[in-house]
């Protein structure tokens, strides 16, 4: 008997998509714990790190459906781009606001604006229902799909963490947007 997962990724492109889709997956969940841990670190104060947390979280839930719809209606390429750039400069600024020790404020402004970042498990399902629609092989690629977010919730938050303490506060933030950078990168390079 077959493995059925095996034989999704027969399909042309599946595996370059699907990696690179797991990259860039992984700053949903680093980002929001890594806030946290990079910022009791280096401020001292829970209450900030959670509030700043929870700035980019908020956001990040009305927004990531408001860029869907656009990528629905204008296509993966002229979305992604943008709206990584952005996620990505604003990320960058966040972890040097936390470890320049600037206004709090800004804190805040980076985390509102870092929530720009695309919904890339929304975009990697829309390349499996491309390739697979009207199949029984699209219930399979769901069914990876949701074994790879479950995966990233639990190694993306731990990996943060990990990282922040082990190294550096701003380690974890770090590799977040390193993800998001690379793995947005080589999803969209993917047709």
């Amino acid at each position: 008997m077959p493995n059925p997962y095996r034989e999704i990724f027969k399909a042309r492109g599946a595996k370059g998509f699907a990696a690179a889709g797991f990259v860039a997956r992984m700053p949903m969940a680093m980002a929001p714990i890594g806030i946290v841990a990079m910022l009791s670190q280096t401020h001292g104060e829970y209450w900030l790190a959670g509030a700043v947390s929870a700035t980019y979280a908020l956001a990040n839930a009305f927004v990531a459906p408001q860029i869907s719809r656009l990528v629905d209606r204008l296509g993966q390429a002229r979305i992604v781009v943008p709206t990584t750039v952005i996620s990505v400069l604003a990320f960058v600024v966040l972890v040097a606001a936390a470890n320049q020790d600037w206004p709090i404020w800004t804190l805040f402004v980076s985390a509102l604006v870092a929530a720009a970042m695309p919904s890339i498990p929304a975009m990697v399902r829309a390349r499996w229902t491309e390739l697979f629609r009207d199949r029984p092989e699209m219930n399979t690629a769901f069914a990876f799909e949701s074994a790879a977010d479950e995966l990233v919730y639990i190694a993306g938050a731990s990996l943060s963490v990990g990282l922040s303490v082990a190294l550096f506060p701003e380690a974890g933030m770090l590799a977040s947007t390193l993800f998001l950078a690379f793995g947005s990168t080589a999803f969209i390079l993917q047709r």
